[in-house]
C-alpha cells in the first residue's frame, strides 16, 4: 500500500502528526508512506521513523493553477492507494479527486464532497489526537500513541561531545528554548517572551541552584537574544545544534527544559524531558499531552510576555 499525507504547517505541526504516521505504519508495516510538506518543515522528518519520502509544496504561497496542477501531477504519477489531507481547503479536495487516488481521507467541511471518507473535525482536543482521527476510515481506532522520534546515531554522538565541551556531562543542565526574544518572521508577537523576563528567571534559578548549569539554545534568528542573556548572566552556556536531530539529542539530555510555544517544545515532549512550557495565545490542552512531566503556564492575557518570571520560578521549584 502506498500512502501520501498532505501536512501544511510548521515543524511543530509535523511532530504532532508523527503519532498518526507511526500508528499507520504499525498497522500496515509494509506500507510506503510519503508526506507533502512546506519547505520550512522538511527538516522535521530527519527524526521520523515512519516516512519513506518527503515532498515539498508551499501550501501558503500564492500558488497558481499551474502550481497546483504540478502537485496533482506529481502525486498522480506515484500511483498512491491512499491520500490523507489534514487541511480543510475546497480547492485541495477538488485536486485530490483529480488525482484519481481511490481512498481520499480528510475532515468534514470545505472540499469534503470530493473525499471518499470525511471524519469529524474536533479541534478542541490534543493536537495529535485531531490528526489521529484521520485513521478511522482505515479501521485504526487505537488510542493515540505518544510522540516519538528516531534520532540518528551521529546526532546522539554529537550531543554527547557537546555536553563534554560545555562541561555539563556529569552535572546535568537546565535548557532554555526561548525563541528569539524579539519578533522574527517565524514567530507570532504574542508568543514572544522578553529577554528581561528570561534574565530574571535565570538569576532566580542560579541563586537557588548555583551548581546546575543553565544552557541556552542558539539559533540563526536569535543571536541578539542570546547576546543579551550572556551580558546579564555571563555564567550561562550556549549550544548551537545545526539540525533537528542534534537539537533533539541535546534536549533529551537535559534535566529540565523551559520553552515557549515552539517546535522545540514538541521535541521535548517526544523525548520525555521534563518541561515547563510558556503559552500565550495558544491553549495548552491542544499542544501538551496529559503527563506530569509536562507543565504548562498559560498567560492570563493571551500574551506570553505577561507571564511573570516569579510564576515560572514557582513552577520550577514546586512543579
Amino acid at each position: 500500500m502506498r500512502v501520501v499525507a498532505l501536512v501544511p504547517g510548521g515543524i511543530g505541526d509535523q511532530i504532532l502528526f508523527f503519532p498518526t504516521l507511526d500508528d499507520l505504519k504499525r498497522h500496515y508495516p509494509n506500507a510506503q508512506i510519503d508526506v507533502v510538506v512546506e519547505p520550512r518543515s522538511k527538516a522535521a522528518y530527519r527524526v521520523s521513523k515512519s516516512v519513506h519520502e518527503v515532498l515539498n509544496f508551499d501550501f501558503n504561497d500564492r500558488n497558481s493553477l499551474a502550481d497546483w496542477g504540478n502537485l496533482v501531477g506529481n502525486i498522480r504519477d506515484r500511483e498512491y492507494d491512499v491520500v490523507i489531507a489534514v487541511k480543510q481547503i475546497w480547492l485541495l479536495g477538488l485536486l485530490l479527486w483529480l488525482t484519481g487516488i481511490p481512498i481520499r481521507i480528510g475532515y468534514k467541511g470545505k472540499g469534503s464532497v470530493f473525499l471518499t471518507h470525511a471524519v469529524p473535525f474536533k479541534p478542541s482536543q490534543y493536537g495529535a489526537g485531531v490528526y489521529h482521527d484521520l485513521l478511522q476510515p482505515l479501521e485504526i481506532n487505537s488510542p493515540v500513541p505518544e510522540l516519538a522520534v528516531n534520532v540518528p546515531k551521529p546526532d546522539i554522538e554529537w550531543a554527547q561531545k557537546e555536553q563534554k565541551r560545555l562541561g555539563v556531562n556529569e552535572t546535568g543542565y537546565i535548557l532554555i528554548n526561548g525563541g528569539s526574544g524579539q519578533l522574527s518572521q517565524s514567530e507570532e508577537p504574542d508568543k514572544i517572551y522578553p529577554v528581561e523576563s528570561w534574565q530574571q528567571i535565570i538569576q532566580g534559578f542560579q541563586d537557588k541552584q548555583p551548581d546546575l548549569p543553565v544552557v541556552v539554545i542558539r539559533e540563526i534568528d536569535n543571536e541578539p537574544f542570546v547576546r543579551s542573556l550572556l551580558e546579564s548572566s555571563p555564567g550561562i552556556k550556549v549550544t548551537a545544534p545545526d539540525d533537528i536531530g542534534k537539537l533533539t539529542a541535546i534536549i533529551a539530555g537535559a534535566n529540565l527544559m523551559l520553552s515557549t510555544d515552539s517546535a522545540g517544545l514538541q521535541l521535548s515532549v517526544a523525548v520525555q524531558t521534563y518541561t515547563i512550557a510558556l503559552f500565550g495565545p495558544t491553549d495548552p490542552v491542544k499542544l501538551l499531552p496529559k503527563n506530569e512531566k509536562f507543565l504548562a503556564i498559560a498567560s492570563p492575557t493571551g500574551k506570553t510576555a505577561d507571564i511573570s518570571p516569579n510564576a515560572v520560578l514557582e513552577k520550577i521549584w514546586g512543579g
